[in-house]
């Protein structure tokens, strides 16, 4: 996961920093910022999965900046550092996923960070669920975005599903069974372990060693047919081919 580390002091946001790096690898630093206005700027050029963020800065402070993070169509977690509990109400009003008073403790902090990993990984499938037109896919430790009219195949490797795109790849925690329901207008079966776009099949191509194989469009690679989907690869060629 992605951090912004927001303070307007400095030796607080190296006390955080140095508590991230005792966390582990699971938590990368991505930037720091001085206050609510820099947050904000930063996550609109940078992705980022959480805020670690001050509430008293100069300019706009934690609670303004967090409500405007929120309103972003996939908004970072945000959880608060400060000194001051008065402000804890006004926090969660605003949508933070968490709220430690200072000095912060390393335990306190990963209890937090973990919770905020939580609540990722929920807007990540709120989003999916209610796009069809998108899958959601984390990327380096974010979320990414992929058009699924710009999708070639899906595949199954090990426990996850690659899924092969226009821009490359990405790794999805869906089962390929899932998606294989959820896109059967689109998608078709050609293997145990893959699933292709019906519109970007080219051909139907036999292999040196009697096999068969679907070539798509665009792209090199071509994927194994079974037997057992054979007549139904055929049939989708031919309807292609009209």
């Amino acid at each position: 996961m992605k951090v912004l580390v927001v303070d307007d002091e400095a030796l607080a946001r190296q006390r955080l920093i140095s508590l991230l790096e005792e966390l582990g690898p699971d938590y990368q630093l991505a930037g720091e910022s001085v206050n609510g206005e820099d947050a904000i700027a930063f996550c609109s050029q940078h992705e980022v999965d959480v805020v670690l963020m001050d509430i008293h800065m100069p300019g706009t402070n934690g609670i303004e900046a967090a409500k405007v993070l929120a309103t972003r169509e996939v908004p970072p977690a945000v959880i608060f550092t400060t000194a001051y509990s008065e402000h804890a109400l006004s926090a969660f009003d605003a949508n933070a996923a968490d709220y430690l008073l200072k000095p912060i403790r390393r335990e306190k902090l990963q209890l937090a960070m973990e919770k905020a990993a939580r609540l990722t990984r929920l807007q990540a499938s709120q989003l999916e669920n209610g796009d069809q037109s998108c899958l959601v896919a984390k990327y380096r430790g974010g979320i990414e975005r992929v058009p699924v009219s710009d999708i070639y195949y899906f595949q199954a490797d090990n426990k996850y599903v690659v899924a092969r795109h226009k821009k490359g790849e990405v790794l999805l925690e869906d089962s390929l069974k899932s998606l294989e329901q959820r896109f059967a207008a689109q998608f078709l079966r050609i293997h145990r372990n893959a699933l292709v776009a019906q519109d970007k099949i080219r051909s139907l191509e036999k292999d040196s060693e009697g096999g068969y194989r679907v070539r798509m469009a665009d792209i090199d690679e071509m994927l194994e047919v079974s037997r057992r989907h054979l007549a139904v690869v055929r049939e989708a060629v031919g309807k292609a081919g009209e």
